[in-house]
């Protein structure tokens, strides 16, 4: 699969959450004024409540609630001396006999109106449970498309630590009608991530343990 990442499309960011106010009209009620009987006692005074309700026309206008959350674009980083084009298509890239920690991503392609994009393309490539890159073959390589849902899933492994970085996987994500993404994906309470210029904190999936490894979340937000 070959990207375009130079081809310019049209794309309308979705106004999701509009503002809108509406003033609530007050009720005017004409009440006759009935004289007390007078006495020869006032009556007793009774304290007045620690709070009173606020009629309808005080009441705070609320703003609509939103569909769902703001989401800022995913954040585009470096794609590295060993990307190479024209992966297999395949969601796992699991090979018998591969060492590691069985690793599944899950997660959605959204535009930023968090509108899901059926037909995304994402093309990830990482380092083996070495740390080493197969520059020759595809091993540790593959595309795969989002469904109607916007939602994709990679089986995988767990990355070692190339020399000078933490752990990390690369992609590039696309859709039908979006600029091309090109960033990287990584892993919470990893030492190395403070000590790796490249790391951003807003790229860090959500990761569990599961009975056969590990599992993350990441979404993915494009332009």
């Amino acid at each position: 699969m070959t990207f375009h990442p130079n081809r310019k499309q049209p794309f309308s960011r979705r106004q999701f959450l509009q503002n809108s106010a509406a003033a609530s009209a007050g009720l005017l009620l004409a009440a006759c004024a009935v004289p007390l009987p007078q006495t020869a006692t006032p009556p007793p005074t009774v304290d007045a409540p620690d709070a009173l309700p606020e009629s309808a026309a005080e009441a705070p206008i609320l703003e609509p609630t939103p569909q769902c959350d703001d989401h800022d674009e995913t954040i585009a980083q470096t794609e590295g001396p060993f990307y190479t084009s024209n992966t297999p298509e395949r969601a796992s890239l699991l090979e018998e006999g591969m060492a590691g920690t069985h690793l599944i991503v899950t997660g959605r392609v959204l535009t930023t109106g968090c509108t899901p994009i059926a037909g995304a393309i994402l093309d990830f490539w990482q380092a083996d449970d070495a740390g080493r890159y197969d520059n020759v073959g595809y091993r540790l390589r593959g595309h795969q498309f989002t469904g109607e849902d916007g939602v994709y899933r990679l089986e995988t492994i767990l990355p070692g630590l190339y020399p000078g970085r933490t752990r990390h996987i690369h992609v590039k994500v696309q859709g039908p009608n979006t600029s091309l993404l090109t960033t990287q994906i990584y892993f919470p309470d990893e030492p190395a991530n403070a000590r790796d210029s490249i790391f951003h904190p807003a790229l860090v999936v959500d990761m569990r343990d599961s009975a056969a490894g590990k599992e993350a979340t990441f979404d993915f937000v494009l332009s």
